[in-house]
């Protein structure tokens, strides 16, 4: 019988694995971090290699220690970590260079040089994206220029290129696949007529022999090599991370909202299967595609997110675990005025600036590590407030109707109640975690069951969705205006800050 579905949740610092069963409950799960690489200021990298082989010691971890063969699984669903580009040989299997991860911002003067020629409408217009270097398009022209002869080995078809979606099918069943919603992200995908786009691709200087397949989001695209869990399984679901937690979340009609509180925040609005165009920098992306319909999302994306604590952990060292971060948060009342603005990276939407990088100010000889760590937390909700008041923007200027009443939680920081609640007061309506926070890899295991027949209908998986825990806004109006303001003084000092090279 099978009687699981297996998924592979590759994140930007760790893999996991979980087992789900039909009720879409946890049955077991596995997780590995791997090294993140930092070769330069600005410039964030991964070994393909170390990707693939955490993400499949977790896959196989949870089978062996729940005791369950591959013939028992009914399929695997993947989601990942968008953006990130990497190009391997078709021939040998090996990456030709380092992956370049979706914070990286090498790229930064090159989007900037772009805009300056006006290029930013083309790409908005076909790809629903934002012109920037988060994107996976401006990367791979970088690995085309930069490593020798790759532009003509690519040009021969020797070479492929992918999003880590592509490499993990790749190395699952060698087949060179990647489905909607990650196409989506590349900056080279037409997200009207859903193919790969001459003139981005033109623009970008990218060889069309170089790219995958693009495929449903729910649909068998192949098989694993039996030697790795000892039978064939069917790959039947992939979606990018957010899209898949987006679908997990079962926000599957028109006006529903989820934010992920990951590594970054991602908070994607359901618009269903007409997009909508942003006009304050959001990006209109491909929510999935099942069944031969597509559903579309409007998404706000937040570089740092729970990266920010990992920072007071690795950086400054004033908690050890992650953990301990709501803890010391709370020994202080408030901030004290103290503001984080964590631009490590530059901001993301609806700023989109590469050059502003991280700013604390406020600071008082009366602050102290409680101030920081809860400035720190804060900021995580300051700038998903950012991003709904922008989609808020976008869905009335576009004269749709969508009512705003709340926004579903998951990620590893939703399980933060000071951070929640501080989240419900910004926004002013209910935050709601779920039972299962795990809805990247539920969105995953759905898209894959959904494709084999181990759940029938999206009606089935909406009916297993639960709540948890419900945060209701608590705050005065106008106290939250007053802080809303003072972050927007805060983010205005990040802004700019490297200046871009001549």
């Amino acid at each position: 019988m099978k009687h699981y579905i297996l998924a592979l949740d590759q994140g930007t610092t760790s893999s996991r694995a979980i087992l789900f069963d039909r009720a879409g409950q946890i049955c077991a799960s596995a997780a590995q971090e791997f090294p993140q690489h930092f070769p330069q200021s600005g410039w964030v990298e991964h070994d393909p290699n170390e990707i693939w082989n955490s993400q499949l010691t977790v896959a196989r971890k949870v089978l062996h220690e729940h005791g369950v063969s591959g013939a028992q699984i009914a399929a695997i669903g993947i989601a990942n970590q968008r953006e990130t580009t990497l190009v391997w040989d078709r021939k040998s299997g090996e990456p030709i260079a380092p992956a370049i991860v979706w914070q990286d911002r090498r790229t930064a003067d090159l989007c900037q040089q772009l805009r300056a020629e006006g290029k930013a409408k083309l790409i908005a217009d076909a790809s629903g994206l934002e012109l920037d270097a988060y994107f996976s398009a401006t990367k791979l022209k970088w690995l085309l220029d930069h490593v020798p002869g790759a532009r003509e080995r690519a040009r021969r078809g020797a070479l492929a290129f992918g999003t880590i979606d592509s490499w993990l099918t790749y190395k699952l069943t060698g087949q060179h696949v990647t489905d909607v919603s990650n196409a989506s992200r590349t900056m080279l995908f037409n997200i009207h007529l859903m193919r790969w786009d001459s003139d981005l691709l033109h623009l970008f200087d990218i060889p069309e022999e170089l790219l995958p397949q693009v495929v449903s989001s729910s649909e068998e695209v192949g098989t694993t090599h039996a030697a790795l869990f000892g039978a064939e399984i069917p790959v039947a679901g992939i979606a990018g991370d957010q899209q898949a937690a987006t679908f997990g979340q079962a926000c599957m009609t028109p006006g529903m909202v989820k934010n992920t509180y990951g590594t970054g925040c991602f908070m994607l609005m359901h618009l269903g299967r007409h997009p909508v165009a942003s006009h304050n920098r959001l990006l209109t992306t491909v929510g999935w595609r099942v069944d031969g319909a597509t559903d579309y999302l409007l998404e706000g994306s937040v570089f740092m997110g729970g990266a920010t604590v990992q920072w007071l952990r690795d950086g400054l060292g004033i908690i050890s675990q992650s953990s301990e971060v709501e803890a010391l948060a709370a020994s202080v009342p408030d901030s004290g005025g103290v503001y984080m603005v964590p631009a490590f990276v530059g901001l993301g939407a609806p700023h989109w600036d590469p050059y502003a990088r991280g700013t604390l100010v406020g600071l008082s000889r009366g602050s102290n590590r409680g101030h920081i760590a809860r400035a720190a937390l804060e900021a995580i909700a300051y700038q998903s407030a950012e991003l709904m008041a922008a989609m808020q923007k976008d869905v009335a200027a576009a004269h749709r109707q969508i009512p705003l009443t709340e926004v579903r939680a998951d990620g590893g920081a939703a399980c933060n109640n000071m951070l929640m609640q501080f989240q419900a007061d910004l926004l002013g309506v209910p935050v709601i975690r779920p039972t299962v926070t795990e809805t990247t890899a539920l969105g995953a295991a759905y898209l894959a069951g959904l494709a084999v027949g181990y759940w029938e209908t999206q009606e089935e998986i909406r009916a297993q969705w639960r709540c948890e825990r419900r945060f209701e806004p608590a705050m005065p109006e106008q106290r939250r205006l007053e802080l809303m303001g003072q972050w927007q003084r805060a983010v205005e000092r990040s802004r700019g800050w490297e200046l871009p090279a001549d």
